[in-house]
């Protein structure tokens, strides 16, 4: 059974793509880093993808779905930060009402850094396939309001990244993706 991170490369030639999407990759590649370094070890894999392709068409997530597709029901929930890593405010999420009050109650873990909101939907060109097929879905949501400053442009530098936002990004990332990977059983369908 797996929980997947992820966040996607698609650095653009007038910029470094450090904001979109390469902070949702760190904070993913992070998330398991942090898990590791604890000694923790989850009943569930904790798996990440650093998705290809976004902006054409999401043909790395595609390739992906149609290699793992067949083992649908091992996905425990699938998870995208593909919108900036600015102060979190919580998750987006798709899924069953029953799987939602769960997610709601393991968010409240995260009230110390004020990161605890549950909103409507996931938003995820990467984890779409997965979503319209069933499996619960959440996606990173933070403080975009600066991040159309940058997107796309000559400006998605390092210099954008504020080391101590990411890092609440990267502790709401570890602390979700964790604590389902060890729940006794999956999210419900």
């Amino acid at each position: 059974q797996v929980v997947l991170v992820s966040g996607h490369l698609d650095s653009w030639d007038v910029g470094q793509g450090a904001m979109d999407d390469g902070g949702g990759a760190f904070i993913s590649w992070e998330a398991l880093s942090l898990i590791k370094d604890l000694g923790l070890r989850p009943k569930r894999t904790l798996r990440l993808v650093l998705w290809t392709g976004e902006e054409q068409g999401g043909v790395g997530a595609e390739q992906y779905y149609q290699l793992h597709k067949e083992n649908i029901s091992n996905f425990d929930i699938v998870m995208e930060s593909d919108e900036g890593t600015f102060k979190p405010s919580g998750l987006g999420f798709t899924g069953s009402s029953a799987a939602r009050d769960i997610v709601k109650e393991i968010m409240t873990l995260l009230q110390p850094i004020n990161a605890t909101d549950v909103y409507d939907t996931a938003d995820g060109t990467d984890i779409s396939y997965w979503m319209r097929d069933g499996v619960p879905g959440a996606s990173l949501h933070s403080d975009i309001n600066k991040y159309f400053w940058f997107h796309h442009s000559q400006g998605d530098t390092m210099t954008v990244q504020d080391p101590n936002q990411m890092n609440l990004c990267a502790a709401l990332w570890t602390v979700v993706s964790y604590v389902i990977a060890d729940m006794e059983d999956m999210l419900p369908r």
